[in-house]
């Protein structure tokens, strides 16, 4: 049986993931971002006198894409809402309640025998 003034218990899949996976994760992604960039710009230069509509999306997102990617990686820690709560609360056990009291005038509830409901149910 657990005490009732126990400590209080903690889901360990509700937690957060360690702060150095976090960073590490968006350190990834900016990597990531970085080298996209990077070989758009060198597709821009690359294609600018072949075909020169390509080469300037290519210019277009390799000038954004720096300025997205310090946005996703400065965010901070992302918020696990999907994850259950880390908190598991304590079960209220209810209490048994006692039977109504009979006042004077009422008598007790009849206690009927099965043998005659059985009976007629066995005749039919």
């Amino acid at each position: 049986m657990r005490k009732k003034n126990g400590p209080e218990v903690f889901r360990i899949t509700g937690a957060r993931p360690a702060l150095a996976d976090d960073v590490r994760g968006r350190q990834r992604r900016y990597v990531i971002s970085m080298s996209v960039r990077t070989l758009s710009v060198i597709l821009a230069a690359v294609l600018w006198n072949v075909e020169r509509h390509v080469a300037i999306v290519a210019l277009a997102l390799g000038l954004l894409l720096p300025y997205i990617a310090v946005v996703i990686a400065n965010g901070g820690r992302e918020n696990a809402s999907s994850l259950p709560s880390a908190h598991i609360p304590t079960p209220v056990r209810p209490a048994l309640e006692s039977p109504p009291e009979r006042s004077d005038g009422e008598s007790a509830p009849e206690v009927r025998s099965p043998g005659r409901e059985q009976q007629t149910r066995e005749q039919s």
